[in-house]
């Protein structure tokens, strides 16, 4: 067997039913730790392997531990990335409608 699990002729041992492999794993996962309200999978180790138990030990035997940190690393960065578009469209509103009260036509 490869060490790629694309590369050898065990290639259904990840594969879900729907055909998914290693991603809808990751995304059970991320759901899991949604529903529990833990944010960093990292950080917050100990609580997610409390209320997600199945859930990481499923994601942590599909994919190698380095995909496994990837993925925790990106929740906490896509949500800090969305908190920070929401804050600014916020602000930019704010802005407009500050600008718009002193007459200002963006026409």
């Amino acid at each position: 067997m490869g060490w790629l699990p694309w590369s050898s002729g065990d290639s259904n041992k990840n594969e879900a039913s729907d055909g998914g492999r290693i991603a809808r794993t990751e995304r059970v996962a991320r759901a899991a730790g949604r529903a529990n309200d833990i944010l960093d999978g990292i950080k917050d180790d100990k609580k997610a392997r409390q209320k997600c138990a199945s859930e990481v030990a499923e994601f942590e035997a599909a994919c190698s531990q380095s995909w496994v940190k990837y993925f925790k690393e990106k929740r906490v960065m896509e949500f800090n990335r969305d908190k920070t578009i929401e804050r600014i469209q916020k602000e930019d509103a704010a802005k407009v409608k500050e600008l718009k009260e002193k007459g200002w036509n963006s026409k």
